[in-house]
């Protein structure tokens, strides 16, 4: 019998900054996540519609077009969407945003500028990696 590989989870990273995507994305490959990016709500809902097998997605507040806040809105809003993780990540740190975010339906809430290591443990918090 020959081993399979264990499946690789898929996450889109989604950011209006391209440097912010970067490196994000960076930290992720090094722990075995593929990326995906997206620049806007917009863009990452046809991300999502063509790579069904996305579990992660880390979602800017401010961008173009579609910030992340309707972004998670329209993602809870579509069963199929149930099981995928959403990691809030930005710079809105006033206690009234965190609540908006969680209650529309993201999982967790990173504050930028975040460590590696911050990151991390949101990721652990999410399942997606072990604690050691």
């Amino acid at each position: 019998m020959i081993d399979q590989p264990s499946p690789r989870v898929r996450a889109l990273v989604i950011d209006d900054s391209r440097t912010t995507r970067m490196i994000i994305g960076q930290i992720l490959r090094e722990i075995g996540i593929d990326v995906l990016e997206a620049a806007n709500g917009v863009e990452a809902l046809e991300q999502i519609k063509q790579h069904s097998d996305v579990e992660l997605l880390l979602v800017d507040w401010n961008m173009p077009e579609m910030n992340g806040f309707d972004f998670i809105r329209a993602v809870r809003a579509d069963r199929a969407y149930d099981g995928v993780r959403i990691l809030m990540v930005t710079s809105e740190a006033q206690g009234e945003q965190v609540t908006r975010a969680l209650s529309a339906g993201a999982n967790e809430y990173l504050m930028k500028p975040f460590t590696k290591d911050v990151l991390l443990a949101k990721l652990n918090l999410l399942d997606l990696v072990s604690g050691g």
